[in-house]
């Protein structure tokens, strides 16, 4: 149970701070009829992917970050990846194999599924 609790954190202090900087940047400040800040954008995806390359060596070990099992560690994750995913940052994701497939894999659960039908 600790370890979930390392990768809450994790999640809260290092993926969450980049990612959402780039989800506003990228996302929506276009929305907003606002400019972007490349430099901003270039700093963010630099951080993500520091983050991104221990989850890859963190998913050499399991499955998901917190274990075997798909768990709140994950969860936390789908919103912000979700939304990168349709950006360039989706590259990032895609040069590092294992976070790929567990980007791919929770993106796919069932109950993240239906969040997104009740958007349709």
């Amino acid at each position: 149970m600790a370890i979930i609790g390392v990768w809450l954190e994790v999640e809260a202090q290092k993926f969450d701070a980049a990612g959402n900087s780039l989800s506003f940047e990228i996302l929506i400040k276009p929305f907003l009829g606002l400019t972007t800040n490349e430099a901003i954008v270039e700093q963010s995806q630099a951080k993500l992917a520091t983050v991104l390359d221990v989850y890859e060596k963190r998913l050499a070990e399991s499955k998901y970050l917190g274990g075997d099992n798909y768990s709140l560690v994950d969860l936390h994750h789908v919103p912000i990846i979700n939304n990168l995913m349709k950006t360039k940052v989706k590259a990032l994701f895609k040069l590092r194999p294992l976070v790929s497939a567990w980007s791919a894999d929770i993106l796919a659960q069932p109950a993240w599924l239906k969040v997104l039908a009740g958007f349709e």
